[in-house]
Formats: structure tokens, sequence, C-alpha cells
């Protein structure tokens, strides 16, 4: 029988509360031993979460540095789903203490704290995943190895657009909270389009030039931006977080070759090669998520398709970003 392990859930909101249900339904290789918020609501979700999976809730506890002290050796993991500006210092806390840690997306509020979470894991020597939900999923995986392959022929350019009601959906939380988010739509549901891309396209960025509109709030809810990779195929960009009730997106890549299309989230792989008059769906495995993934990356399966270092590149191109937004849309070099 293959050993659970011991996982500490770090944050309880609404994003945790898809997570859980996932992991519930893992309980041959997990066991939840404790749950972390300060919100007592939020407790009591998954609380009833366990209930509904017929379970037991673990003990609560209101913050990780308690619940660290209290559970020497009684973890082997830690899954954190915070706010954005707490992700650092909660990843380094669990690294020092000997846990593995998933992260949540964006990984760091910027490039500094990125290197800063690479250069824990270094010294630590623990494992750390971050969930981006794209370069975790089968489909992203299998079409990253065919652009690699060749078989598409040569990176033309990638067009890419996700959209969602958030401006509505996030009214009053944390989220349109700079301090607390680090950013919008473009850095919260915005991060997994911006990762996924940069997945996909295998080199890094050396350009970009961006514009953002805050819709009367205080953070980014519209974006456009257009790009250049190292090997001189242009990105373009959009984000709308302001439209009708949704959530979705689309990748296109086109190759010499061939056009491969995609999803921010995987999901979905459809190919058009050479010859061929419309896109067809490739077969992909069935996937949990990124809890799922993470064991796989963990018991060595697969290898790390979200390490820090992905973390770094997307918090870059981010910076980057922001800094050209505010020159009113001046082209940024990436070094």
């Amino acid at each position: 029988m293959t050993q659970q392990i011991r996982l500490a859930l770090v944050g309880c909101g609404n994003m945790a509360q898809h997570h859980l249900r996932t992991i519930l339904k893992q309980q041959d290789t997990t066991q939840i031993v404790a749950l972390c918020d300060p919100s007592s609501a939020s407790l009591e979700r998954s609380a009833q979460r366990f209930a509904e999976a017929g379970l037991e809730p673990p003990p609560f506890w209101s913050n990780i540095d308690s619940l660290l002290s209290d559970l020497p050796g009684e973890l082997d993991a830690a899954f954190i789903i915070t706010p954005h500006a707490m992700h650092h210092d909660q990843a380094v806390a669990c690294m020092e203490a000997g846990l593995d840690v998933l992260l949540e997306k964006p990984m760091a509020m910027n490039a500094a704290e990125a290197r800063s979470l690479i250069d824990t894991r270094d010294r630590t020597g623990r494992l750390m995943v971050v969930a981006f939900q794209g370069s975790l999923s089968p489909e992203v995986r299998i079409g990253v190895q065919l652009l690699r392959s060749g078989e598409l022929g040569r990176l033309l350019t990638i067009q890419a657009t996700i959209w969602q009601n958030w401006r509505s959906a996030t009214t009053g939380a944390w989220r349109q909270n700079p301090t607390l988010s680090g950013g919008g739509f473009m850095f919260d549901s915005g991060a997994h389009l911006l990762n996924t891309v940069a997945d996909l396209a295998g080199e890094p960025f050396v350009q970009v030039a961006g514009w953002f509109d805050q819709r009367d709030t205080p953070v980014d809810i519209l974006a456009a931006a257009v790009g250049r990779l190292e090997s001189g195929a242009f990105v373009t960009i959009n984000g709308c977080g302001d439209t009708i009730k949704s959530c979705d997106s689309d990748i296109r890549v086109f190759c010499t070759e061939g056009i491969l299309q995609t999803g921010v989230w995987g999901g979905y792989l459809n190919v058009q090669r050479q010859g061929e008059t419309q896109l067809q769906p490739i077969a992909c495995p069935p996937s949990l998520g990124a809890w799922q993934q993470f064991l796989a990356v963990r018991t060595g399966q697969m290898a790390n398709p979200c390490p820090p270092e992905v973390g770094l590149r997307m918090a870059q191109l981010w910076d980057a970003l922001q800094a050209s937004a505010a020159q009113g849309g001046q082209p940024v070099t990436i070094n």
C-alpha cells in the first residue's frame, strides 16, 4: 500500500475549496492533517467538504507559525492557497520546517521574491512546485512535446486571450486590494495565461509592451500586450476581466507546419497540420489536477514542470508589463 502524504492545507478560501474537493478524491495517497486559515467561516466550509466525503475534519489553526511549531515531524507537505502577498513568507517557513511545497500562482509578487524562493529551495533541498494548472496539465505537457519535437515546424507567432467576469466577481475582495494581490485580472487569472504562453514558447521574452485599464478599480481589469521572443517570434496577449459571466481562454500557436490550440489551464488540445482543413483533437490522459501532478513529481513519476524558476520567469514578464504600462506602452527589454 502506498504511504499517505501528510498534508497541511494553508488557506481555505474559494480556490482552496476547489482543490480540497479533488484532494479528498485521493485519500489513498493523501491524508490532510491540518487546515490553516484566519477565517472561521472558511474553516467551517472546509469542514463541510470533509463531511460530504464521510470524513472527520482535521484540526484547525489560525496562523501558519503556530501550525508549524505545533506539528514538528508530523507533516510532509504544504499546499499554500493564500493571498498573493503571503506566498513568499509562508513558502519559506514551510520549506525551512522541512516540508515540500505546492504553491498557488502567482508564486511571488515580483522577481526579487521569486529569486528568494529559489535560494530557499536550494538551501533547504525541499521540493517546490508552482500550481499552474496549465503547465501541470497533460494537454500543455503534450503540446510542449509536439512543439519541441519540430513536428509543427518553426514557431512564428502566439495569440493568447483570457476572459472572465472577474471585476464583478472580486468586488470587495482581497483580489482588488493591490497590497494583498499585487495586481488585478492579469496577475490573477491572467497569471495562468502568461505562464502557459511562456511554457509553450519555450524561449525567453526579450521585449514587451503593455497597456492596462483599471475600469474604475484599484487594479488592472483589461490588458493588452505584445511581445517578442528570443527567436524573433511574436506574441499577442489580450485579457478582458469585465465581460459577461464566464471564464475561458484560447491560445493558438502558429508554426510553419501546423497550428496548436489549447487553454491557459489545459483542458483541451487541438492540432492542425499541413494539408488538414481544421483543428483535430489530441487524446490526452485524464488528470485530477494540481495535487495529483505534485504527487507524481514528488514520487519521481514525472519531472517537475513548474519549479520556482517558472515562477521567476512569470514574475519577470509581469514586472516588465507593469513597467511598460506605467510608461504608456513603451517597450521594455527583459534581460
